[in-house]
């Protein structure tokens, strides 16, 4: 599918016409875009901490109160024997909100644990999940805040290793901002991702896994993708 990318992108230098393809087959497999309900990134996280129950002798309702919660003064608290949230050492009920937002598989999981290595272990040990990145809009909508015009510029450029610039191949698909710094995992589960039929293609894939790269080393491969085109756009902006 191809789209309409400024002049000044990535985008641009790999050629539009393959970086984003249909595939059909609706896998899960590196490149895909897909939507997912992903928590917001917070600074500072709230807990919830259940304080007594409604009535004395029913486990299965409490009252709980919600505060922020801070990693350097965690102190456990008094165990309330509520059904449905005990809690273990070292454990406490993370609260955050989740929004639906498109997103792309940075790696599929690779391979399944066999059977007889997972007998008698918790399921949880083990279950397989996907490593993704989520989109963000780059541009004010409603009650969101869009990036300023000369951040944008300097993004789709190539100027930060945690942000890229990019187009979605989906309704309404305005520019959008890849964090590769909120990589996250979510399970690898029909109740936790919806997968498009759009994927992205070799070339592509190439330009992500340079990011990853980048990001995670502070280095680009030289005459790579990102590197020509930081030299195309970015040396003297």
């Amino acid at each position: 599918m191809t789209l309409n990318y400024p002049d000044i992108s990535i985008q641009s230098i790999v050629g539009a016409e393959h970086w984003w393809i249909q595939d059909k087959k609706k896998t899960y497999s590196k490149g895909r875009l897909i939507f997912a309900f992903l928590p917001h990134v917070h600074q500072v996280p709230y807990t919830a901490i259940p304080i007594g129950r409604e009535e004395a002798t029913v486990h299965r309702t409490c009252k709980l109160r919600i505060e922020p919660f801070s990693a350097k003064n965690y102190q456990p608290s008094r165990p309330l024997q509520v059904a449905g949230m005990t809690l273990f050492p070292g454990e406490i009920w993370a609260l955050y909100k989740a929004k639906r937002r498109p997103a792309l598989i940075i790696s599929e999981g690779w391979l399944d644990i066999e059977p007889g290595l997972r007998k008698g272990q918790p399921r949880k040990q083990t279950a397989p999940t996907l490593l993704v990145a989520p989109y963000y809009g780059a541009h004010g909508e409603g009650k969101r805040a869009g990036l300023k015009k000369e951040f944008l510029e300097r993004i789709r450029r190539c100027e930060y290793p945690q942000l890229m610039s990019d187009l979605l191949p989906i309704p309404g698909g305005e520019e959008s901002i890849l964090r590769f710094d909120h990589i996250q995992p979510i399970g690898k589960h029909h109740d936790s991702v919806e997968l498009t039929s759009f994927v992205l293609g070799h070339d592509a894939i190439e330009v992500i896994d340079e990011w990853i790269t980048w990001i995670t080393t502070g280095k680009f491969a030289k005459n790579g993708w990102i590197d020509q085109t930081r030299k195309e756009f970015l040396d003297g902006y």
